[in-house]
């Protein structure tokens, strides 16, 4: 297990440096330069200049990078000009207000997609798996974005059960000081994640329930409540793991959409303004962090299914 777990964070190491040299170059390849988007269009040569000198600019385009990756290497993800602040700061105080939109509806779709999907199989063709099956097209075919409206309309605008716009507190604390604002952000997220589960869930379910060992455990009279805690829910989990550590990224930054229609203050949303301001830092800093956390992300489901099942790890 040591050996296996030791092979692969080398492996992370090294898709981990590719994700910095390839964010770095294709950020530094955009038209333009820093320094007239800092300073404005009529700057003059002499100002440009001593911006970049001031900045390193003027360097190689791999002396930059070496100044970049020692920088990251001590935790700096860089400085916004634009908003006058540190990279760090500004994550520091925006993504736990992600890791609330994205880690509550992440668990709310797995507490429920993981039965659903057991149910399904347990029960192929009938009603209930056809009710979940329909469900879950009609989620898994809809954008993030529809969903959205659709819950504005129905539960904000027609009913006045919910707000239509999250908290716009700073701080966690202030965001759950009103909960209602996080019902349709987080049920929008639920909703779409609960779709893709369910049906990964349901067809890992089928498979496993064709094996051999899931007649001999029943044909030893086996209680069908364990069978399908102790052989069915173990072996099924596995292609749900790897969702799950590919779903990581999208905890801390992969809810852009559903910040920008619920007007929720987080990193989605400062990552959007970023694009559109060219506040390159900001870019630079959250592409390699999202980068950095979707191969820590694949290295935990790597784990994960060594503890599920003992012979990959040989």
């Amino acid at each position: 297990m040591t050996r296996f777990i030791i092979g692969r964070l080398i492996q992370a190491v090294i898709v981990t440096l590719g994700v910095t040299i390839i964010t770095f170059i294709l950020l530094h390849a955009l038209p333009g330069s820093l320094a007239r988007d800092i300073l404005g269009n009529r700057a003059t040569p002499q100002a440009i200049k001593q911006f970049n000198d001031a900045n390193d600019l003027e360097k190689p385009i791999y002396a930059q990078y070496w100044n970049f990756l020692d920088k990251l290497l001590h935790g700096n993800l860089g400085y916004s000009f634009k908003l006058d602040r540190t990279t760090d700061s500004l994550l520091g105080s925006e993504l736990p207000k992600d890791l609330v939109l994205g880690g509550v509806s992440l668990i709310l779709s797995l507490l429920i997609a993981i039965p659903v999907g057991v149910l399904q199989a347990v029960r192929r063709n009938r009603p209930a798996d056809y009710a979940a099956t329909g469900a879950s097209f009609l989620l898994y075919s809809m954008p993030q974005y529809a969903i959205a409206i659709l819950l504005i309309q129905f539960l904000a605008i027609s009913f006045h059960v919910f707000p239509a716009e999250a908290p716009q507190s700073s701080t966690v604390g202030g965001m759950l000081s009103h909960p209602s604002g996080l019902v349709l952000p987080i049920a929008s997220l639920t909703l779409v994640s609960f779709a893709q589960f369910s049906r990964y869930m349901r067809s890992s379910a089928l498979d496993t329930l064709a094996q051999d060992y899931m007649r001999t455990a029943r044909a030893k009279g086996l209680p069908e409540r364990l069978v399908l805690w102790r052989h069915l829910l173990r072996n099924s989990l596995l292609t749900v793991v790897t969702l799950v550590g590919m779903s990581i990224p999208l905890v801390l930054t992969g809810t852009l959409i559903i910040e920008q229609v619920f007007n929720f203050p987080g990193a989605g949303l400062e990552y959007y303004t970023a694009a559109t301001t060219n506040d390159y830092e900001v870019l630079l800093g959250i592409t390699v962090l999202v980068g950095v956390t979707t191969v820590l992300g694949n290295l935990l489901a790597d784990i994960a299914y060594a503890i599920l099942d003992p012979r990959i790890r040989y």
